[in-house]
Formats: C-alpha cells, structure tokens, sequence
C-alpha cells in the first residue's frame, strides 16, 4: 500500500465485461473504509492497492476483451507483485490457465488448472438443471483465505454458471458446493489471489461480508 495513503486503493477492471456498477456499488456499501476506481486503463494498476475482476458471459468473449484492451500482462506483473486480487464469477474463471467452453481457450494462468463444464448427470443417471441458478449453500475448506475463512457454516450464496474451475492443487479449490452429488467449485485461491465463482455483490449481507475481508486484507 503507498506510503502516502491510509486507505487502500480498489480498482475495478473494466474490460468490457461484467456487472461494473453492482460491483463498484458492493464495494461502497460492504463496510470497508477504501477508495474504488472502475478504470479502462491498464496504467491504473500502478497505483492500485486491491484489484477486482469481474466478468459475465463466455469465457472465449470475456477473455478477448480483456486482451484486446491490454489488460493481461499487466494483471500478471500485479498478482505477481503480492497484492490482493479478486475474480469474480467469469473473472474468476480467467485466472485459471484454460478454459473447455466451446473449444479450449487460454486463461491468464495464475492458478494451475482448467475450467470444465459442470456435470449435467447425478450418478443415478438422472438429468441435473444447467445451468446452475439460485442461492446454494457453499463449504469452505480449512485452508481457505481470510476473505472466506469467517463465511458462517452454511451460508448460502447466489450462483449462476455452467462451468466451474478444477485447479491442479486440490488445496487451491478453497470452496464447494453440493450439486446433486457432486461437488462443484465455489471458490479458488492461491496465495494473493482469490477466485469466487458465485456473486459477492448479489449474495446478500454474506457476500458483501467477504468483500469487506478482501478490502481489509
């Protein structure tokens, strides 16, 4: 964090895609004593001190935006720097290293993995609803970052996707969620960088709770 401020800087990517206004809103709202910027600039990285991505739609069309505006390279030297960085549902999923929607499409690669679609059969063979919609339940692993580690015992957040990350390290999936049988990725992290598959900004006081823990961290 500079020297020359007591509150943390925020920035909000703006690439193109993802709900920047509920976004920044949750921001303002959540409880946490920062300022937040949406900027289209890559240059605004310099003096960001937490950094959010959001993102909707496909993978392949959020990711090509994101390049096409020059954002990649620089989001790579930022995480490398240590400082906090949030992805947010298809901005969580462009921190893995590929994605398998509609053909396979190269992500940003800060967390080793893939992103694979969700299974559309229980085991019983019966037929699961996909995408997944609603409020769910997610369980936090012991592992999990600050941000997720106080998120209560069964706390329902709000989801909707279709595909879900797989990192290589089992201990990077810091967050599930039952889906029939299965357990679908709610969450990832690694180091500084966390991944969440459902929306913060939509989940209530509980997802405003956890970006309060992000800003603070």
């Amino acid at each position: 964090m500079s020297a020359t401020r007591t509150r943390p800087r925020v920035l909000v990517v703006d690439y193109g895609s993802g709900n920047l206004y509920s976004v920044r809103r949750a921001l303002e709202s959540c409880g946490a004593d920062a300022d937040i910027d949406v900027s289209a600039d890559p240059a605004a990285l310099a003096t960001a001190d937490r950094l959010v991505v959001p993102g909707v739609g496909a993978f392949a069309d959020a990711m090509h935006g994101f390049t096409a505006r020059g954002w990649d390279e620089p989001v790579r030297r930022y995480a490398a720097s240590g400082r906090p960085l949030l992805g947010i549902c298809v901005g969580m999923q462009m921190l893995m290293a590929a994605s398998e929607e509609f053909g396979v499409h190269e992500g940003l690669g800060l967390i080793p993995g893939r992103v694979v679609a969700i299974p559309r059969q229980d085991t019983d063979g019966a037929r699961l609803k996909v995408p997944s919609i609603g409020w769910t339940p997610i369980k936090v692993a012991d592992g999990a970052p600050p941000s997720l580690r106080d998120h209560p015992a069964g706390g329902a957040v709000y989801l909707v996707h279709s595909f879900h990350a797989l990192p290589e390290d089992p201990r990077h999936r810091v967050a599930t969620y039952a889906f029939g049988v299965h357990a679908v990725t709610a969450a990832v992290a690694r180091d500084n960088i966390l991944g969440l598959q459902f929306h913060p900004e939509k989940s209530g006081a509980a997802g405003l709770a956890i970006m309060r823990r992000f800003v603070a961290a």
